[in-house]
């Protein structure tokens, strides 16, 4: 280290000022060390949530049957199942099960003391194989010292001082706030990293209060879906995509996301759809799961009309990004003018259908795609409001900040969608912004684009098509989170023939149950661990018709279960989260939750299957995992810093 770069210096001073002195860099690759060789920590990997906030809470907040299971271990037969029940509903819902039992008498002083050293003893269970630095800087800070004393209290001489610290805190009357610290940090200790594989939203009502979930979490990472692209790019101002999230929104009946939790203003929109569809029944854009009974109710049709408005406003701007971009070869998009609108007919490929819905006084057959005066000035008004919308831009920053189109981490591959197949050896290629990009290349390119899209979004000067490739992303033929020949919208709201309403599978969908074909996939990411493995979403698994979702003899693994209630009729399950131990990779298999009150009142749960997919003798240590590679590069960084402490180049504190 006799010379180095005027870089390399202004990196160690500044490394300096966190470990002054040799002592303290010492202390730290000391420490360092030691955390290699624990077990590495328990990896969640869950996808597909849509909205489905209470559900997705749940499975976290018991940790995929993990807080039941490590209550099991803790006290064995020595507590009853109704105290088990009582324990863990307390842990997933502190402060609403709480009031719940004060309400119904049930909680006293003996009650308090009781429960707090159960939960004690539970966290002792979900810490002991962590380093005490790692659990210490886990707890929540005002009862730190209190936890820290508790968990490490082994001395039986000291049964009193810890009896003691039990009875201070009833006698202080701050048991309720302790009891939720305490089971934020159970929870926080059993998944020590979450992996969400896209599809945040869409379909279910909370879409928003699941972002703000994910925001709090102390180690979470996103793999794009392209329900979460979609609003992505309308945050960017967009105007297709703002069109699209609407009419999303509307076909599920949950404009409240738009208005009420992201504060975007739709008068302008319900205003056009009044004067031009008031009378309109519109009856292929009534909202999703609306019963007949209801069709007539005010509510109902303004969501219609609201819902017609802004889709026939999508299609007209689909066409406009259509045609000025060739390259995406998606003029099978362009359906507006192959309409005879005075037949109420469309004419595809030769064959002539009857429309669902005729009525369109916004189109002009002569220039179709074209909008109206009110139908720009509707989209400039939606696209202001969704620009200045502080809530919507800072979770599409927190999507940006922790997501990625696909990731890998610890020898495995998480991608929402798929790669594209030309066929059963080569990737499909893709023209993006005139070179032809496949496989890794082609994600690494349209994330590129999209991020560049994203932090100059507020620039006016910057006039291109490539916030186009967000909507392409979204539904392109060639889109690594879409996966499909086409996303067939115009067809199944207006067109009654299944043939135009099927929407074909990309061919690795197909293939991905082969091992050598997954084998493929992993070396082009650069994963040639025999161990490695591809984790999918996007396309739910349908277990009532026999599928699973282990495929390729567990090379792959599909772990779109059917959390959101739209897709449970289909595939018979309220699903999967896959588990990543030191010690073993298991799915666990989950029936539909309920509801949170009947969790808090009753002390249900979801009933969960689990399925093993490995097992190891031996576990796996940090030293074998990402974080052992960073933990590694930093014990090197200290090292050399204690060399320029040695020969004087740095002068220490």
């Amino acid at each position: 280290m006799d010379k180095i770069s005027n870089e390399e210096l202004k990196f160690l001073q500044e490394l300096s000022k966190h470990f002054p002195t040799i002592q303290a860099a010492s202390t730290e690759i000391i420490n360092l060390e030691a955390i290699l060789l624990l077990p590495k920590g328990t990896e969640h990997y869950i996808t597909d949530i849509h909205g489905e906030y209470d559900t997705f809470n749940h499975i976290l907040s018991n940790a995929s049957g993990s807080v039941k299971r490590k209550i099991d271990e803790v006290f064995g037969n020595t507590i009853t199942k109704a105290e088990k029940n009582q324990l863990a509903t307390i842990i997933y819902y502190p402060n609403e099960k709480l009031r719940s039992l004060i309400a119904l008498g049930k909680v006293n002083e003996e009650w308090y003391n009781i429960t707090l050293n159960r939960l004690v003893k539970v966290a002792k269970e979900v810490t002991k194989k962590y380093t005490r630095s790692k659990v210490r800087k886990a707890m929540p800070k005002e009862y730190a010292f209190i936890i820290d004393e508790l968990l490490n209290e082994t001395n039986p001489d000291k049964q009193n001082y810890y009896d003691s610290i039990i009875q201070s805190i009833i006698n202080l009357k701050r048991s309720d706030y302790f009891i939720e610290s305490i089971c934020v940090f159970i929870k926080r200790m059993l998944i020590d990293r979450l992996h969400v594989i896209g599809d945040i939203y869409d379909r279910g009502p909370k879409a928003v209060d699941v972002v703000e979930m994910l925001k709090g979490h102390h180690s979470v990472d996103i793999q794009w879906g392209n329900h979460d692209i979609i609003w992505m790019g309308a945050a960017c101002g967009n105007k297709l995509d703002i069109a699209e999230v609407i009419r999303l929104t509307a076909r599920y009946g949950s404009l409240d996301t738009i208005e009420d939790d992201y504060g975007i203003n739709l008068m302008s929109l319900v205003t056009f759809a009044l004067s031009e569809y008031e009378n309109d029944p519109a009856i292929p854009f009534i909202p999703k799961g609306t019963k007949p009974e209801n069709y007539k109710d005010s509510n109902v049709r303004l969501m219609t009309i609201i819902h017609k408005a802004i889709a026939v406003i999508s299609f007209k701007l689909e066409g406009q990004l259509v045609k000025r971009n060739p390259q995406f070869e998606m003029q099978h998009r362009l359906l507006l003018d192959k309409i005879d609108y005075k037949k109420g007919t469309i004419t595809i490929e030769g064959e002539t259908y009857e429309l669902l819905d005729k009525y369109y006084p916004t189109i002009n057959p002569k220039d179709p795609y074209k909008l109206t005066p009110a139908e720009e000035y509707v989209m400039e008004k939606l696209r202001y409001s969704f620009l200045n919308s502080y809530k919507m831009q800072d979770h599409i920053a927190f999507l940006f900040a922790k997501g990625s189109i696909y990731l890998t981490f610890n020898n495995n591959l998480m991608l929402h969608g798929c790669l594209p197949m030309k066929n059963e050896t080569e990737f499909r290629e893709f023209n993006h912004n005139g070179t032809f990009v496949k496989g890794k290349e082609l994600c690494d390119s349209l994330e590129k684009t999209i991020r560049n899209v994203w932090l100059n979004r507020n620039n006016s000067e910057i006039n291109s098509n490539d916030g186009d490739y967000f909507w392409y992303l979204w539904c392109g033929p060639v889109s690594p989170i879409f996966g499909k020949h086409r996303m067939a919208t115009f067809e199944r709201y207006l067109i009654d023939d299944k043939k135009q309403q099927k929407e074909i599978l990309d061919l690795y969908f197909k293939l991905r149950n082969e091992e050598r074909f997954c084998e493929m996939i992993l070396n082009e990411f650069g994963l040639k661990n025999k161990n490695s493995r591809i984790v999918n979403g996007h396309i739910p698994v349908k277990v009532k018709k026999g599928e699973s979702p282990i495929m390729a003899n567990g090379k792959l693994l599909v772990i779109d279960g059917g959390m959101s209630k739209a897709y449970q009729m289909e595939t018979g399950i309220g699903g999967y989260t896959l588990v990543y131990s030191s010690s073993r990779m298991f799915l666990v298999e989950h029936e539909p939750f309920s509801s949170r009150q009947e969790a808090i009142e009753n002390e249900s749960d979801i009933i969960s299957t689990k399925f093993m997919i490995e097992e190891r003798s031996t576990p796996i240590l940090v030293k074998h995992t990402e974080i052992g590679e960073e933990l590694y590069r930093q014990i090197d960084d200290l090292k050399r810093l204690i060399q320029g402490y040695n020969n004087g180049m740095i002068k220490e504190k």
